[in-house]
């Protein structure tokens, strides 16, 4: 069973307590607390989903609707407080915009408002489950005093109780990024003799004097604001001010709300009225709502000067709102690298703001349409359209053919226009919008709502400009994707494709690749066998992360087996490689650690060049570093030497060689990272060899990290009987 946070009665009706009521009332309490507690204006609440891939908004007090839309879904890797609160585990104080714009500027970005804002983890259990966090007025003092500091850790643990007292009661709350409002009870009571006189007051002001609550709700209107709203004789309480009164959207009056609203400062803004008027409106923010003054605006207006006149075109731009969607989406999805990416940034921005249920990204590939990126939709209904060739008479192909978006309000609109269509997907509306990058159109973005939907000229063309950015990511992800198979493929190819096996010697050998977007690697392994009976065991690294690494890492390879096999002893093939990379005149250096492997005299024989030194160790004893003497890197120095060592090799004992990637972190200390390195190879030494390397990866953080390129090899002295795992 599963609950989530959201109101489910008026408030102050008596209902049955339950898990889910105890818990949607502790956390209102809570997030009460802490706006009163610390002067906040806005609080959020930020819960994990099971993927721990995104963070949903859960609750939200002082957040309009309209603002929350644009986040109710935070990735957790995105550069906002919330999620690098959630990310790193600590409280995440951003003192004003610029603080904003320097740490977190996609988020900066799509609120271009001024604010100052706290977000702090969230723990059920000691693991992180989310975070929470807090706005002030950008007027807030540059650091959070010692009351807000105890404020807010004393309600961090009561979310956090709260949400491990559902779990422990079987009713573990399931976020799903529709967030409850919580609604703070404001102070103040009614004066039956006060609040005639009151009124009485505003009326007498030939100003319009006017009230809206977070959301836009008309809560009070004086006698001239009536007027000039031209609600005389209507009903207005309760209603949305800018659908009672239309002529206010063509101004920047609504986005002038938002800012005022999110950053609690006073702004102006001004309107045309109907009549050829223009009105200057004053907003005076507060929590609970909004207050407006409105006045004339022109050159007898307080000697102002008359703004200019408002562009008709702006009547058929995108609402303001729309523009910081396509901010956050812009900043967004620049770090989409894959397209599953792109897919999920538009699934979590781009649905929840305009109620899209599915989506499918279709693109033209051998004169046929194909699926490259799906969410929502069956795989049946996929399977259809998937194959589908460029010349079929279907919305996607002819909106990609002609480069015109095409909307459908309802089903029976587009069966008119496509009487061959069979409705598969069970939706009720459907918006096809062209995927096109410099000129040249690449595909469809198919968008399916659940209901008939009636798309507003606004909206028509607000997912118009949205695909435009959805078509540059897919397009940069599609080359990504084919960029990445070609460097891996490569890398792959350079690399041994299986150990040989060698009586008496256990192997195993791992390579992982970097992090998506930092390229091939120069990491490289290598296993001989020669024709004296010894081994010879190479790891090395050469410098960067493009072709050109990938390339000399094969010249290096070849190199060091070319040398080998003539019999040399390790330091010196190290110095006929080094000689050859100086004539090469590459700019590129490489690290190498070379190891002679003699079975029959239990011995190694070990030169390096500025590479990790290996590890040896004993069953049932700790792993020891062994100090080979360190030579130049190779490339630098033709006239480099490299003193070799000789080491015993008793039965049983493993030898591990490695990369830096495997022990390098940045701010830690290399020495202690090798130590620790050592102490789970001794822990590990008496499981097979293909489990201990898989444990060393697990182990190390910056492999975790996936920073840099690795690659381990190990070796076991095993009687001649064993066989290879």
């Amino acid at each position: 069973m599963s609950q989530r946070l959201t109101a489910d009665g008026a408030p102050n009706v008596p209902r049955p307590r339950t898990p889910a009521g105890d818990v949607r009332a502790a956390v209102d309490e809570a997030l009460i607390e802490a706006a009163a507690g610390t002067g906040a204006h806005i609080v959020v609440l930020y819960l994990l989903h099971e993927t721990r891939r995104v963070l949903l908004l859960e609750a939200a007090l002082g957040l309009p609707a309209w603002g929350a839309k644009p986040w109710t879904h935070v990735r957790a890797k995105a550069g906002a407080p919330v999620a690098a609160a959630a990310r790193r585990d600590e409280l995440i104080w951003v003192s004003g915009p610029d603080d904003l714009a320097h740490r977190f500027p996609a988020t900066a970005l799509s609120v271009p408002y001024p604010f100052a804002m706290a977000a702090a983890p969230l723990h059920n259990g000691g693991r992180v489950a989310g975070a929470w966090g807090l706005v002030w007025p950008a007027s807030h003092p540059a650091r959070l005093s010692r009351d807000e500091l105890s404020t807010i850790e004393r309600i961090s643990l009561r979310l956090g109780q709260a949400l491990a007292s559902a779990e422990e009661s079987g009713c573990p709350v399931r976020p799903i990024g529709q967030p409850h409002t919580v609604t703070p009870p404001w102070s103040g009571e009614a004066d039956g003799q006060r609040a005639p006189a009151a009124l009485d007051c505003l009326d007498r002001f030939a100003d319009g004097i006017a009230a809206i609550d977070i959301e836009g709700h008309i809560t009070f209107c004086n006698r001239a604001a009536t007027r000039l709203f031209g609600l005389d004789g209507a009903p207005a309480q309760g209603c949305l001010l800018w659908d009672r009164v239309p002529w206010l959207r063509e101004s920047a009056f609504e986005e002038r709300c938002g800012g005022a609203v999110i950053g609690q400062q006073p702004t102006t803004c001004v309107a045309a009225h109907p009549d050829g008027r223009l009105l200057e409106i004053r907003m005076h923010p507060a929590p609970s709502g909004i207050s407006l003054h409105l006045t004339p605006a022109g050159p007898d207006a307080d000697g102002r000067a008359e703004p200019a006149p408002l562009d008709p075109a702006a009547a058929e731009s995108p609402p303001l709102n729309d523009s910081l969607n396509f901010l956050h989406m812009a900043s967004t999805l620049t770090h989409a690298l894959d397209v599953r990416e792109v897919v999920d940034l538009v699934a979590d921005h781009v649905a929840p703001v305009y109620g899209v249920h599915a989506m499918a990204l279709l693109v033209a590939e051998g004169g046929r349409m194909r699926v490259v990126g799906s969410h929502g939709y069956a795989r049946e209904v996929l399977d259809r359209l998937d194959g589908l060739p460029v010349t079929s008479p279907t919305p996607a192909e002819q909106v990609m053919e002609t480069g015109r978006p095409a909307f459908f309000d309802t089903w029976e609109e587009l069966a008119q226009l496509y009487p061959d269509a069979v409705r598969q997907d069970g939706e009720a509306a459907w918006a096809f919008l062209p995927l096109s990058v410099s000129e040249q159109r690449i595909g469809t973005c198919l968008l399916a709502f659940t209901d008939p939907h009636a798309f507003t000229p606004e909206e028509r063309i607000a997912l118009n400009a949205l695909a435009g950015l959805i078509a540059q990511a897919l397009d940069r992800a599609l080359l990504y994707e084919i960029k990445d198979g070609l460097a891996h493929s490569l890398q792959t190819a350079l690399l041994p494709g299986a150990l040989p096996h060698i009586p008496g010697l256990e192997t195993a050998a791992r390579y992982v690749p970097a992090t998506r977007g930092v390229g091939i690697g120069g990491d490289f392994y290598d296993l001989l066998s020669l024709d004296d009976g010894s081994v010879a065991a190479v790891v090395g690294d050469v410098q960067g992360h493009n072709m050109t690494a990938a390339a000399l890492m094969g010249q290096v390879r070849t190199a060091i087996r070319a040398c080998t096999v003539t019999g040399a002893d390790p330091g010196k093939v190290l110095q006929h490689t080094n000689r050859l990379l100086v004539e090469l005149g590459t700019d590129l250096f490489t690290s190498c650690l070379l190891v002679h492997v003699d079975l029959r005299l239990r011995t190694f024989r070990a030169a390096t060049a500025g590479h990790p030194p290996p590890l040896l160790c004993l069953p049932r004893r700790h792993a020891e570093v062994i100090d080979v003497p360190v030579g130049p890197l190779l490339g630098i120095d033709a006239d480099a030497e490299y003193p070799t060592l000789n080491v015993p090799f008793p039965p049983e004992a493993v030898l591990a060689l490695y990369t830096d990637g495997l022990v390098e972190l940045p701010g830690a200390d290399l020495d202690h990272c090798i130590d620790d390195l050592g102490r789970r190879l001794a822990q590990g030494c008496a499981e097979p060899l293909w489990q201990l390397t898989d444990a060393l990866l697990a182990h190390a953080a910056s492999a975790r990290l996936h920073a840099d390129d690795i690659a381990v090899l190990l070796l076991r002295h095993a009687p001649a009987s064993a066989t290879p795992p």
